[in-house]
């Protein structure tokens, strides 16, 4: 094989011995029960320290339990635990553009769910995912169904309980999501874009092979829109992984995929350069990955190459998008909330009667395994629920060893 020639650089990214992309300087693990003790007394100042939270989020071990997620996510969005939406009603299944296409979806991630979940408990939480979803966009009609915008929905659902994962779910399609959820897949493609100018600035000879295989991004398109939820089957990293998100950019999921790419570069190059063959390999991703090492290279790359330079390539210069412009507002709107006893006193003292409901939706009781204890409703945990992405595109990525390239090249 020929020898790697990667470009070398000052800090940050970095070449190891099996010429991989490394963080040259780890953070210092403080100890869990130190780290514990640090996010708690963030979230109790006043204003709450979001900086202390997103550098908890995104360093090793994120938020460490779903205890700490019910509280630390709602931060993170800017959402207030005692006013949270009402469940919703039946009412929003009626007349809906996209109700048949979310039942199917919701119906047919069956397979998704544990083995031995009873049906009903099943059934329960499916029914609380449609409602969910049809809910935010009917409150939002500017945005659009995509599938497997139920891996999304249904991951938060399982966390913080029905009617904080509807609040987190209508802010997130509004902001980090937003692009995915255009009339068209063209905002999606300008976001997949990122991806080829990471590698061709970390790996040059990665950078041509994939290239001459023509192999495109389109690989990586079920991480993206699914934030890696429809790919992973241990649940607990899928939550690594959104603890990272949630306190990241809106292009992090770019960068991450890019870093996983670069640590398979080696079975990559020994992949005959044909594109249904690389397609084959990239699209199915390894269950063993090391998840914190490759959330650190993310973080890495990005500090390195951040979006506004990758930005300047040709390619990426006909589209805005509606993520990234508005996500230096939407951090603002972050750093001055108070602290959720505060919230409470101040709930209490305007006469409300539902704070107590809001804080019960917010902070469902811990559960030593998801689907041991919590919320009656969510009470069964899945390790992702998801449906086929049957957009033609993603259903071309899954049966590209036997469409072959000509079908693929088409898309793109």
């Amino acid at each position: 094989m020929i020898k790697q020639k990667r470009k070398k650089q000052n800090g940050g990214v970095g070449v190891n011995e099996n010429e991989s992309v490394t963080r040259s300087e780890t953070e210092p693990d403080c100890g869990r029960k130190q780290k514990l003790a640090i996010i708690r007394q963030a979230l109790i100042r006043d204003p709450v320290d979001i900086k202390t939270l997103r550098t908890a989020a995104v360093s090793k071990g994120g938020l460490l339990t779903d205890e700490l997620r019910r509280k630390v996510w709602p931060k993170l969005l800017n959402i207030n635990v005692y006013d949270l939406p009402h469940k919703p009603g039946r009412d929003v299944r009626e007349n809906h553009k996209d109700y048949n296409q979310v039942v199917l979806d919701v119906r047919r991630s069956m397979k998704r769910f544990p083995k031995g979940m009873p049906a009903a408990q099943r059934a329960a939480l499916q029914e609380q995912l449609i409602d969910m979803i049809l809910a935010v966009l009917k409150r939002n009609p500017q945005l659009h169904y995509y599938q497997g915008y139920h891996d999304v929905a249904v991951t938060l659902l399982l966390v913080v309980g029905e009617r904080m994962a509807l609040a987190m779910l209508d802010k997130l399609s509004n902001f980090h999501l937003r692009d995915f959820m255009d009339p068209t897949m063209d905002s999606t493609k300008h976001i997949l874009n990122y991806l080829m100018p990471i590698l061709e600035q970390v790996d040059m000879e990665l950078h041509d092979f994939m290239t001459r295989a023509e192999v495109g991004t389109i690989f990586a398109l079920s991480w993206l829109i699914t934030w890696y939820g429809h790919v992973l089957s241990e649940f607990k990293h899928t939550l690594r992984l959104y603890d990272f998100f949630l306190a990241s950019h809106p292009l992090m999921p770019i960068y991450l995929a890019a870093t996983i790419v670069l640590h398979r570069e080696k079975e990559v190059k020994q992949t005959e350069c044909d594109m249904a063959m690389v397609h084959h390999l990239l699209s199915r991703i390894p269950q063993d990955l090391p998840y914190e090492v490759l959330i650190g290279q993310a973080r890495d790359l990005f500090d390195l190459y951040p979006p506004s330079l990758l930005a300047k390539r040709a390619a990426l210069q006909s589209r805005k998008s509606l993520s990234i412009s508005t996500f230096q507002a939407f951090q603002l709107s972050t750093l001055h909330q108070r602290p959720d006893s505060v919230l409470q006193r101040l709930t209490r003292a305007q006469g409300s009667t539902t704070s107590r409901q809001g804080l019960e939706a917010a902070l469902p009781a811990d559960r030593g395994q998801l689907w041991q204890r919590g919320n009656r409703m969510v009470k069964m945990a899945v390790w992702g629920l998801s449906a086929t992405l049957g957009a033609a595109v993603f259903a071309v990525a899954q049966t590209a060893m036997d469409w072959g390239p000509d079908v693929l090249l088409q898309l793109f």
